[in-house]
């Protein structure tokens, strides 16, 4: 019955370490497209929802470390609280810059350009990360990972970016309202700004 119990743990083990490959895959494909769609328009909640994209790609590196020592119970616990920390951090960092430049943008009335690639990649983001997010909570409970729960957050976060990063560019494309994306970047800021301290203080967890 153990025999089993831990060919069955391996199983959901390894499952998890695939969605962790297509979460990298994917975000690295996302975070290139939008910045540098995002600099070219000169849109700041864009820029900004590529860079979260790359923070995405150091939540999913270290879960799949945490994954490769999942039948080690205390390093399995030690390196889920460092890359709370570590995502934490890079996420407070985000919230800083996006404000920051948001308010810049604000002042200045800084128009971006009209993005379509922007406004693609953010519509099939919405399609992707709903179900990238339910298979990794999946695991996460099966595992009974914070670690890996807090990564299937991370994928339900960068669902409501995108809703708001679609919403702020296709108010400009359509209507050229100038302040709808850094208006995005600012609803932004403090959601990724209670996450960063959450992670930072170890509670952010989905199970």
């Amino acid at each position: 019955m153990m025999a089993v119990a831990v060919t069955s743990r391996a199983l959901v083990a390894r499952r998890g370490r695939r969605l962790e490959h297509l979460t990298i895959a994917w975000n690295l494909f996302e975070g290139c497209v939008a910045v540098v769609a995002g600099l070219i328009a000169g849109s700041v909640s864009l820029v900004g929802f590529g860079i979260d994209s790359f923070i995405e790609v150091t939540s999913a590196v270290a879960v799949l470390w945490r994954l490769h020592t999942d039948a080690d119970h205390q390093l399995r616990e030690r390196h889920e609280r460092i890359a709370l920390r570590v995502v934490g951090g890079c996420f407070g960092a985000l919230a800083v810059y996006i404000a920051c430049e948001a308010i810049r943008s604000l002042i200045l009335r800084k128009a971006p350009a009209h993005s379509i690639p922007g406004i693609i990649l953010a519509c099939l983001s919405l399609v992707i990360m709903p179900a990238l997010a339910a298979a990794k909570r999946k695991v996460g409970m099966a595992l009974a990972s914070g670690a890996m729960c807090a990564d299937a957050k991370q994928s339900d976060f960068c669902f409501y970016l995108s809703g708001i990063l679609l919403a702020g560019l296709l108010l400009n494309a359509l209507f050229g309202s100038w302040w709808a994306d850094p208006a995005a970047a600012l609803v932004m800021a403090p959601i990724i700004g209670r996450e960063g301290i959450r992670g930072i203080q170890g509670k952010m967890s989905c199970c």
